[in-house]
């Protein structure tokens, strides 16, 4: 009998100018435990003007450009995929960080063992995540498995395919976001299967001003618009899920004891998040060149610490809501 073909995992990010956490993001993808799989990890970079690249390199990434006039979310992972050698594709933003040593073998396992066709893991908040995105985490990435899921929701920020079914599908390069709900739903309709893993997870860092927290929902709203049609969301709905959210969160707040340190991001974060997908599932206007710019490419973020202070944030253990 010829020999068993091993498995290769190519894990593949995409980034600008993410200097200040892609270092701590390598490091933790050096660090998985895997029983015979090897591991080439790809950076698909959008013209970053930072540390981005040399980061890449020294840890022996492959990097792959593409030109910002080519970029989209679902354009920029197929430059990747195809760059890719490996049986699977694991997919990981550069300011998320694996959790544990374990993160890939759980990941990719359920693909292994046919449980699923398109995986995704746990997202958790970091110590600089808004008190209102731990909330989101814990909602939509909960401590127990979904395997299969009944729904097509995804998140590229942790998730995996094999190369094989990426090929029949890829993802869609027109769509403004959710890219990776437009393929989950595509491959749910064939009849394949999504997959939740919760021992999968990672940190998931966002240090977006309140502006591109609000330009990060409308995006994402356009592109939930065409693939859930049948979703309204009114200006009724708008005040209604805002005061929701914000009457939850404060109550966490207070459970917390951190109300009154908190209440005013709630308060603003809800607002951004809510009006930001109001105004997308009600836009109606074709994006000019320079608003489709503004949504792709928000303004870097503050980049003044320096990665390394991070490090010690990963040894410990940490709850999604802090």
């Amino acid at each position: 009998m010829p020999p068993r073909h091993a498995a290769r995992v190519s894990i593949v990010f995409r980034a600008l100018n993410e200097e200040k956490w892609f270092a701590d993001a390598l490091e933790a993808c050096r660090r998985q435990e895997l029983d015979g799989t090897s591991v080439e990890i790809i950076l698909v970079d959008s013209g970053s003007t930072d540390r981005t690249i040399e980061i890449a390199e020294s840890y022996g990434c492959r990097v792959v450009h593409i030109k910002k006039s080519d970029f989209t979310f679902g354009r920029s992972l197929n430059y990747g995929c195809e760059a890719a050698t490996g049986d699977y594709l694991v997919f990981i933003s550069a300011h998320c960080i694996p959790a544990h040593e374990k993160w890939l073998e759980n990941l990719i396992a359920p693909l292994k063992k046919d449980e699923a066709d398109y995986v995704y893991g746990r997202q958790i908040g970091h110590d600089v995540t808004r008190f209102s995105e731990h909330q989101i985490f814990a909602q939509y990435f909960p401590e127990h498995d979904k395997l299969p899921q009944d729904d097509f929701f995804a998140n590229n920020a942790n998730s995996a395919i094999s190369k094989s079914l990426w090929e029949k599908y890829k993802f869609d390069e027109a769509v403004t976001g959710l890219e990776d709900m437009v393929l989950a739903k595509a491959i749910q309709k064939d009849g394949g299967r999504i997959g939740y893993v919760s021992d999968a997870p990672v940190y998931h860092i966002h240090e977006e001003s309140l502006s591109q927290t609000r330009r990060r929902y409308f995006r994402e709203a356009l592109t939930l618009r065409e693939i859930m049609p049948e979703v309204q969301f009114q200006l009724g709905d708008f005040f209604r899920y805002y005061f929701a959210a914000v009457l939850h969160d404060l109550s966490e707040a207070l459970n917390k004891k951190r109300f009154i340190s908190k209440s005013p991001e709630i308060v603003m974060f809800r607002l951004m998040q809510y009006w930001g997908a109001y105004r997308g599932h009600n836009e109606h206007r074709i994006l000019s060149r320079e608003q489709k710019e503004s949504y792709y490419y928000p303004k870097p973020r503050n980049r003044n610490a320096a990665p390394a202070q991070h490090n010690a944030t990963l040894n410990r253990e940490k709850s999604p809501a802090e």
